[in-house]
């Protein structure tokens, strides 16, 4: 299947589909007939010796500086070179092949000026797994993300490094092995290419696309110890939620509801409490009011992943160029901030419930800390240890990025958004997130062993995948291997995959 770039209609899951799965590209028709509109408009105006900005003066506080003839050629080299000051660890293939879609996606709605065979090349280079060498540290997130975006120009001018098929190797030796001829830059293309926050959006759109899923794993993982705790029933009724009206909660009291079908609890077959405490009963509003920021998140990172973020910005038709900030990437990295906070308050409650799966005073007669030899052995005790160890991690990471602008060029750029640091730190967020989850579905896996009566469907098959991975703790054994072991069934979804053909999607 092939994905065909029309400038509108990107999702999340499209960017997944090109960034992780090396889904093949395809320019729209339309798409090329703008970049060519576009272009000539431009070159009338180079002509005209019309002053652009970024085209024939230099840029940030140079912006007054008007470049000749001569300078205008070089000035979009050497604005690459100077950009390309990322530093350390390379950034993971799928958020540059993320950011390389991105681009081409902006650059074909035609107001940016660009030579077609710019967004060619980047499409090629694509569909050939010819992937840029870019610093995953660098950007500030204004004027978009510069540093990482150079360093895919780089290629453009057959330099830099690349991967392909396997190795890297430097930019020309790369696209030469590809067969991907070197286009070069004249006036405007390399602002073209980098002036625009892709990687962090596309590294938001591989985040937001996670995080839906693990939504779902950590609605399994509460059912499960729910059903173990043997919870009252009545919270989850989807009547309760669609009075108040929050859309998330209605939808996390549906999935719990589908997971709980079939089960004595569910068809009140036991007695319980007639209420839980919060870590338990108010699931749906707190894993609701998730889902709701996520959908939020959702739109605003589709709007940037097919909107123009350029600067400056051309409308052929009307014969004018506008200079602004559409490269600003504070609506992305504000609601990805939240997004990061959301995922460490699900764990927050997933440990409250692990702990009440432990505690024998609050465990509904499990025994403590979910051992047969409490005493001698000390069960799941130290598994809590590990999960609060990460929890406090995620919390401290959960401050918001957008918050921490530093000014610079020479306070040109006197307020930025910092997006990439709330990219960057978002992933480490989820990192932790796996293991917390992990060791509450082991932790409720291993108290449904002690129950007698019948699970919900759902939960059931939950627990069934889980013993294919981690065994019963019938004795103390060292715990690491099984707390890694379920931190990767998480981050793999093979729970959810097999939840959903059990019982139907989750939403």
């Amino acid at each position: 299947m092939t994905y065909i770039i029309k400038g509108s209609e990107l999702t999340i899951e499209d960017v997944v589909n090109v960034a992780r799965h090396n889904e093949k590209v395809e320019l729209h028709p339309d798409a090329m007939a703008r970049m060519i509109k576009c272009r000539a408009m431009l070159e009338e105006k180079i002509d005209a010796g019309e002053i652009m900005y970024g085209v024939n003066t230099g840029i940030g506080e140079f912006s007054e500086v008007v470049l000749t003839d001569e300078e205008v050629g070089l000035f979009q080299k050497y604005l690459i070179y100077n950009h390309a000051a990322g530093i350390g660890d390379p950034a993971p293939l799928e958020y540059v092949r993320g950011a390389m879609l991105g681009r081409i996606n902006v650059l074909a709605h035609g107001n940016s000026g660009n030579r077609p065979i710019i967004a060619e090349t980047l499409v090629e280079m694509l569909n050939k797994g010819l992937t840029p060498f870019v610093c995953q540290k660098g950007s500030v997130g204004a004027s978009g993300d510069l540093a990482p975006m150079s360093q895919i120009a780089l290629l453009l001018m057959g330099e830099g490094k690349a991967y392909y098929e396997g190795e890297l190797l430097d930019g020309k030796e790369a696209m030469d092995k590809a067969g991907i001829e070197v286009p070069g830059l004249k006036a405007r293309d390399g602002l073209a290419a980098i002036n625009g926050s892709n990687l962090l959006t596309a590294m938001s759109a591989i985040f937001l696309y996670d995080s839906l899923r693990f939504m779902k794993q950590a609605e399994i993982a509460c059912a499960m110890s729910i059903e173990a705790l043997m919870g009252n029933m009545k919270p989850y009724t989807p009547m309760l939620h669609e009075i108040r009206g929050f859309p998330g909660a209605v939808r996390c009291a549906k999935s719990l509801s589908k997971l709980f079908e079939g089960g004595d609890l569910y068809e009140g077959r036991l007695k319980v409490k007639v209420q839980d405490a919060y870590s338990m009963r108010s699931a749906p509003q707190v894993l609701g009011a998730v889902h709701d920021a996520l959908a939020w998140a959702r739109i605003q990172v589709e709007i940037e992943l097919n909107g123009v973020g350029d600067n400056p910005v051309f409308f052929p038709d009307e014969k004018i160029i506008l200079t602004g900030a559409n490269f600003q990437g504070t609506p992305v990295c504000l609601p990805m901030d939240m997004v990061g906070a959301a995922i460490t308050m699900v764990c927050v409650m997933s440990e409250r419930r692990m702990n009440r799966l432990n505690h024998p005073a609050l465990s509904v007669g499990l025994p403590p800390f979910l051992s047969k030899g409490a005493g001698l052995m000390s069960g799941l005790m130290l598994s809590q240890y590990t999960a609060a160890m990460q929890i406090v991690e995620m919390r401290i990471l959960s401050m918001p990025a957008s918050i921490q602008s530093i000014p610079a060029a020479a306070d040109q750029e006197d307020f930025v958004s910092m997006g990439m640091n709330t990219a960057i730190k978002n992933f480490q967020i989820m990192d932790n997130a796996y293991g917390v989850l992990g060791i509450e579905f082991m932790a409720a896996a291993q108290a449904l062993d002690f129950r007698e009566f019948k699970f919900g469907d759902g939960v059931a098959k939950a627990k069934e995948v889980i013993r294919r991975h981690v065994e019963f703790l019938d004795i103390d054994r060292p715990l690491y291997d099984d707390h890694t072991a379920m931190k990767e069934l998480v981050k793999s979804c093979e729970i959810l995959e097999d939840v959903e053909k059990e019982i139907g999607s989750l939403g």
